[in-house]
Order: structure tokens, then C-alpha cells, then sequence
């Protein structure tokens, strides 16, 4: 179990859902990836703390009236000075559609559209540090961008937050490339192609399952999808699916460790 209780800046933080059904989500995400949940906070819309053995892990909100928002889980990146990072967000290309606002008790949050088009929230806490828990069944472990122009979104946010960039694969027929800070891998860039027509650029959450193929299994038979897989990978044995409300998301099996 990995405990958490600080993020570096432009490390993927803290994710949230956006669903239309805060019940049938909860139902779902309690099965699937074994959470249990705070009470939903009224003034808070009714955001909903998602834990795993006590640790934050995630939050599940409703989506407010009269706000046309698609069925999302969202990405926000730590960062010390969310004002600063808002002004390189804009200056770099980026259109920032929620400006910097306070979370009382809990810290700062802005959101926007990177240049290509995916969608990523920042975070700068106070009360709230992000998830407790990573990499272990149920918390989330990995975050990456699907962009079609991998390109411009290295650049941009490199600019942000003075990324370490390697090239994974050929840069062809598979282009992914891993972002670090300080030698410490935190997000992926995932060039997109022609199979992925029709799909708009976004960020994508894995979260840690103990048997990926039993999981996907039963995302079906909770009334998800199956997007695409399972399929193994040096990282661990990958399916994408979407819960029953079309929420994306990716569950990964952690290879066994080396004896």
C-alpha cells in the first residue's frame, strides 16, 4: 500500500468525475474498485470523497443543472503557484475556462484546454493534498494525454512545468512520450492516429486492479463497456473501459514483483 500526503508541481494529483447518475456511479466504482465514500457535501455541489482502506482516492460529483459537461473523469496537476501557472496555461496556448478560484478549507483549482484539446485541471492545495493512496487496487497509479498532435502538447507543457521528456517506442508506428520530474516519471503523451478517428484529445486515469481480465469482465456486468483489451504491456496487463454513464477510464494489473 502507498501512502501520499504531498505532490511536485505538475504531477497528476487528485481526479474527479463528472456524471449525470451520483448514485449508479457510486454503485458501480464501490464494486469494481472496492470504495466506500464520505457524505456528499451539499454545498459542494454534493462532491463526493471516494476512499480505499481510509485514504482519499478519488471524487465523484454530479452534474449541476443547466451545465452542458460531458461524462469525464478529470486530471489536475499539482502546482505551487496556480496564478503563475494560469498566466504560462494562457500565454502558451491553452484556453483556460475556469480561472483560478478559491475551494475554501481545501486549496485553489483551475481548468482549461490544452492547445490540442484535452481538458486538465490544476490543483494548489491547502486543507485537501490530492489522493492518499496510489498505485494499489482500487487508487489510481498512471495519467497520459491522448493528443493527434504529440508534438505541440510536449511543447506546451513542457512550458508549463520544465518536463523531462523521453521518447518510448519507435516514434512511428508507436509515438509515447514520458514525462518526469526530477527523474521521477509522472505522465505520458500519447500521439493519437487514424484509429482514433472521431475521438477527441483527452486525458485518461488508470487505476490498479488486482486481476485486469476479471475486472473487465465485471465492468460489462455492471452495465460498463469494454473498449478495448485487456492486452499486456511491459507496465502490466492493460484494459480501457467506460462505466455505465460513458466515462472513460483505463484499469491496469501490476506485473508481480521481482523476487
Amino acid at each position: 500500500m502507498t501512502q501520499r500526503t504531498g505532490y511536485l508541481d505538475g504531477a497528476p494529483c487528485w481526479v474527479d468525475l463528472s456524471t449525470p447518475d451520483l448514485e449508479g456511479a457510486k454503485r458501480f466504482y464501490a464494486a469494481l474498485l472496492g470504495w466506500s465514500f464520505d457524505p456528499a457535501v451539499a454545498e459542494m455541489g454534493h462532491y463526493t470523497m471516494a476512499r480505499v482502506h481510509g485514504g482519499l482516492v478519488a471524487a465523484i460529483a454530479p452534474k449541476q443543472p443547466g451545465m452542458d459537461m460531458p461524462t469525464v473523469w478529470s486530471v489536475y496537476l499539482k502546482c505551487s503557484d496556480i496564478d503563475a501557472t494560469a498566466k504560462r496555461f494562457s500565454a502558451g496556448g491553452g484556453n483556460l475556462f475556469v480561472p483560478p478560484m478559491d475551494i475554501p478549507g481545501s486549496g485553489r483549482m483551475a481548468f482549461g484546454f490544452d492547445p490540442t484539446g484535452a481538458a486538465i485541471g490544476f490543483w494548489q492545495p491547502s486543507g485537501h493534498t490530492g489522493a492518499q493512496r496510489i498505485d494499489e487496487p482500487g487508487a489510481m497509479c498512471w495519467h497520459e494525454v491522448a493528443t493527434p498532435d504529440g508534438a505541440r502538447a510536449d511543447e506546451f507543457y513542457r512550458g508549463l512545468f520544465s518536463y523531462e521528456m523521453q521518447q518510448v517506442g519507435d516514434g512511428k508506428t508507436f509515438d509515447y512520450t514520458m514525462w518526469s520530474i526530477d527523474n521521477h516519471p509522472v505522465a505520458g503523451r500519447l500521439q493519437m492516429t487514424a484509429e482514433w478517428q472521431g475521438i477527441p484529445p483527452h486525458w485518461i486515469t488508470y487505476f490498479v486492479v488486482a486481476d485486469c481480465d476479471a475486472s473487465a469482465k465485471q465492468v460489462t456486468e455492471l452495465g460498463g463497456q469494454l473498449k478495448h483489451g485487456p492486452f499486456d504491456s511491459p507496465h502490466g496487463r492493460i484494459a480501457v473501459v467506460a462505466d455505465p454513464q460513458g466515462a472513460v477510464f483505463s484499469i491496469i494489473q501490476r506485473p508481480p514483483a521481482a523476487a
